[in-house]
């Protein structure tokens, strides 16, 4: 599992996780304990194979096995491009009605501009 593939390999994967612990094998190998602190498997129905992201604890447990596409978290990747992209997507007379219509919205200086950040940030949640 070193290098970067040009394009993504579809692994077997087995997750056996309880709270605090999980064993979790690619291609029937044992990732080394302590070497992943979590994971996040996401499944989109349009999509082939779901998407495994090694990273973070997950605190209850949990048991999958199939195949996914795996990708390892880097805690350094520069996520510009997305922000970016994420902004770059956004209607600026919906942002401003949207924040104008927050119930947190106050009348002190820039209230109006704190109003539009949070509303980005339940927008990039998925939240409407």
């Amino acid at each position: 599992m070193t290098g970067t593939p040009a394009e993504p390999q579809a692994h077997a994967v087995r997750i056996d996780a309880q709270p605090g612990h999980a064993t979790i094998s690619l291609d029937g190998t044992p990732i080394p304990p302590g070497q992943v602190t979590g994971y996040t498997l996401h499944h989109d129905v349009h999509n082939a194979l779901p998407t495994l992201v090694l990273h973070t604890r997950q605190p209850s447990g949990a048991l999958w096995e199939g195949l996914a596409r795996v990708a390892v978290a880097d805690p350094q990747q520069d996520h510009t491009a997305t922000v970016t992209d994420f902004l770059a997507d956004i209607d600026p007379a919906a942002l401003e009605n949207a924040a104008l219509n927050r119930d947190d919205l106050g009348t002190s200086q820039y209230d109006l501009t704190r109003a539009m950040l949070r509303q980005l940030a339940d927008w990039a949640r998925g939240d409407v």
